[in-house]
């Protein structure tokens, strides 16, 4: 694995042209990272889409619906492989994106309100409108398709990174700061309605067994965090184990267990004893090592294969293809991912920044914004998982709403690649300009400059 730059470290209170700096550098191995996962992501949603409509479909969505029993005595337990992949692999997914919601809260963009305010409200915007739209294009088909409302909300944090990365090389970093910042909300977002608006048979014993397995691990790896910063295996064989506990009782409580994730991921702190106060540096904060160690596992392994069995859908030959793409289902939530989050970014920004002493991030223009709003259309991973609990895995509903997600996050895609590309060439000239270093101190001069702000 090819390391990133260490961010600059020191002892002395960050200035802001350090802190600057320093996000920059962990933005940049963020879409690094998220560039291969999304690679991987799509390889594996192709690759699904092949075999499902091939002669191998049957042995494929057999493999899906096969039932793996665990058992202890006269006791036993079982889940088929497409829950362990929504369930278990995509916990992992969560867990990342927990990491980074807690680090945005501490120590990141979201611990400034007036920083984080902006990139809040687009945030809800573009969760508000598209499930408006979905319920609107859905009215008249019934209680079974509007419990899909949710599917639209979520935007592919993965996939939205790893484009930008690719088409974006030459963005103003407040562009990028602001995506990010908008992702990790809308993760947090639809975290909520997956907890709120998709548990079923709540078992208040299990809950709370989950809550107290939450708790020991919460101290443990708050009292020994500087052993699990030195003693890199040390997690799988204490920590990992009683995540496991947490993930299995939250499952069996009726809340989806990528919640746990989470919740988990909400124990370990960001901050060193000892280190600087954004948890980077070369002292990080246990919150920024997990990153660093688990996010291969979570890009390259757990959501490619949650792709893989979640994104194969047997469409029928063309006239399925057509039934699927004309029904509701499908119009709704490819409206709500490419108009509504476009429309709901934008205007609740637009809106958000009438407010006296509120603007867009410095050097960012209007039309980079709606770049970035349709970037945010793409709805995949956790859309996926919204229309399994909506529809159930593998129903003609979830079918046809995970060819409505495919196409729409497609389209999204193409006209953000277009208008976000134009815009690169743009700044490509001011490039130049953000690695120089006058004074000879080791942060380029931009980052000390007034006139940019992340």
């Amino acid at each position: 694995m090819t390391e990133s730059p260490q961010p600059v470290s020191t002892s002395a209170p960050l200035t802001s042209a350090q802190r600057r700096y320093r996000e920059s550098l962990w933005i940049e191995r963020i879409l690094r990272r998220e560039t291969v996962g999304g690679i991987l992501l799509l390889t594996a949603t192709v690759l699904a889409l092949i075999i499902a409509n091939s002669g191998w479909g049957e042995a494929y969505f057999g493999l899906r619906d096969t039932y793996l029993t665990i058992g202890f005595g006269d006791a036993s337990w079982k889940i088929s492989v497409g829950h362990i992949a929504a369930d278990g692999l995509l916990a992992i997914f969560f867990f990342l994106a927990g990491l980074e919601l807690k680090r945005e809260f501490i120590a990141g963009e979201l611990r400034d309100p007036r920083k984080a305010l902006v990139p809040v409200v687009a945030a809800v915007g573009g969760v508000t409108l598209p499930a408006i739209i979905y319920v609107v294009v859905t009215l008249d088909a019934g209680a079974d398709v509007q419990r899909g409302w949710a599917i639209p909300v979520a935007t592919d944090i993965a996939f939205a990174l790893a484009v930008l990365a690719v088409v974006g090389t030459s963005l103003p970093l407040a562009l990028r700061t602001f995506l990010l910042t908008l992702a990790v909300v809308d993760d947090l977002i639809a975290i909520t309605i997956i907890a709120f608006f998709y548990t079923t048979d709540l078992a208040p014993a299990y809950l709370i067994a989950s809550f107290v397995g939450l708790a020991v691990y919460a101290v443990i790896a708050q009292r020994f965090q500087e052993f699990f910063r030195v003693r890199e295996t040390a997690a799988w064989f204490i920590l990992m184990p009683i995540g496991l506990l947490v993930w299995f009782f939250m499952y069996e409580s009726g809340v989806h267990a990528t919640v746990a994730g989470v919740l988990l991921a909400f124990a370990i702190p960001v901050r060193a004893r000892g280190g600087d106060d954004d948890g980077l540096g070369t002292r990080m904060g246990l919150a920024e090592l997990f990153e660093h160690r688990y996010r291969p596992l979570s890009a390259g392994v757990a959501v490619p294969v949650f792709a893989f069995f979640s994104a194969g859908v047997a469409v029928g030959g063309w006239n399925g293809l057509v039934d699927a793409v004309t029904s509701p289902v499908a119009i709704g939530i490819m409206l709500g991912l490419v108009v509504g989050k476009t429309v709901g970014i934008t205007v609740a920004t637009w809106l958000i920044t009438r407010l006296p002493g509120v603007s867009l991030p410095r050097g960012v223009r209007w039309i980079d914004l709606i770049g970035l709003a349709l970037l945010a259309g793409m709805g995949f991973t956790v859309s996926l998982l919204i229309s399994e609990l909506s529809f159930g895995l593998g129903t003609p509903l979830d079918d046809v709403g995970k060819v409505g997600i495919l196409l729409g996050s497609l389209i999204a895609a193409l006209l953000a690649v277009a208008l976000l590309g134009s815009r690169n060439r743009h700044y490509k000239r001011q490039l130049a300009d953000e690695q120089v270093d006058a004074d000879g101190d080791g942060i380029p001069d931009v980052y000390g400059d007034d006139r940019v702000s992340s």
